[in-house]
């Protein structure tokens, strides 16, 4: 075998495993063989990290670590200030609607209460996303509260 081919099996060792545990996995369970699962969770927590630590050099270990490290903060600062501005306008939105007189103190009170219920950001994402697409956001107006 040429030098050339060794050097290139050994720099892609890991997805060359990855994909030699996936076809033998799919090709266990499509021919119904009992031992499938068995095979995919040892290929993929034995098997490919273990060729990973063998065949993979310092580079690619922290050029993995650091893009996992980058996406995961970068996701965890997108979400937490995307959520911190959307309560934080939806709450001074609901202020000023108040202060102008637009709302009675029950209305303010009843959807104070609602922009608390939804806690998480799914629920505010889907809270914000239904009420979008019902008002549309045609008049110019905070699209996050019912229109009374």
């Amino acid at each position: 075998m040429d030098d050339g081919v060794r050097e290139r099996i050994r720099e892609n060792a890991t997805e060359i495993v990855s994909i030699l545990v996936t076809g033998i996995w799919l090709a266990a369970m499509v021919t119904d063989q009992s031992w499938w699962f068995a095979a995919l969770l040892v290929g993929y927590v034995v098997v490919v990290p273990l060729v990973a630590i063998l065949f993979d050099d310092e580079t690619d270990r922290r050029e993995r670590h650091d893009d996992r490290s980058s996406e995961d903060a970068t996701a965890d600062a997108t979400t937490s200030d995307r959520a911190a501005a959307d309560d934080r306008d939806a709450l001074e939105t609901l202020r000023d609607r108040y202060a102008r007189g637009e709302l009675t103190d029950e209305q303010f009170e009843r959807k104070l209460e609602r922009l608390l219920e939804t806690e998480t950001l799914e629920e505010t994402s889907e809270w914000h996303g239904r009420r979008e697409r019902d008002q549309g956001g045609e008049d110019g107006r905070e699209p996050a509260f019912d229109r009374e």
